[in-house]
């Protein structure tokens, strides 16, 4: 059984740091490609950074120069550690992989940005 388990969410000033982190169980994680997603109120799910099995990453426009995507493959862990953050930032990140045709979700973490 899948299971992804996000943490580290909370609220920070503009301009402060977080750093959120996803267990992962139920499957080989060190041969997927892992993903960290956010949705604000009102807008659609948005891919924010992905990281390849091999540790390649990829960010959205976004987030470049801020927030880093890496991978634990001993400890089944993928963490999003984002710096300089600014009220467009706030949003629920959700931990996302694909397995075949199934894409698995964790439950999501909010980050709130706010003075």
């Amino acid at each position: 059984q899948v299971q992804l388990v996000e943490s580290g969410g909370g609220l920070v000033q503009p301009g402060g740091s977080l750093r959120l982190s996803c267990a992962a169980s139920g499957f080989i994680f060190r041969v997927h490609a892992m993903s960290w997603y956010r949705q604000a109120p009102g807008k659609q799910r948005e891919l924010v950074a992905t990281i390849t099995k091999d540790g390649t990453t990829n960010y959205a426009d976004s987030v470049k120069g801020r927030f880093t995507i890496s991978r634990d493959n001993a400890k089944n862990t993928v963490v999003l550690q984002m710096n300089s953050l600014t009220p467009e930032d706030t949003a629920v990140y959700y931990c996302n992989v694909q397995l075949g045709i199934s894409n698995y979700w964790g439950q999501g973490t909010q980050v709130t940005v706010s003075s």
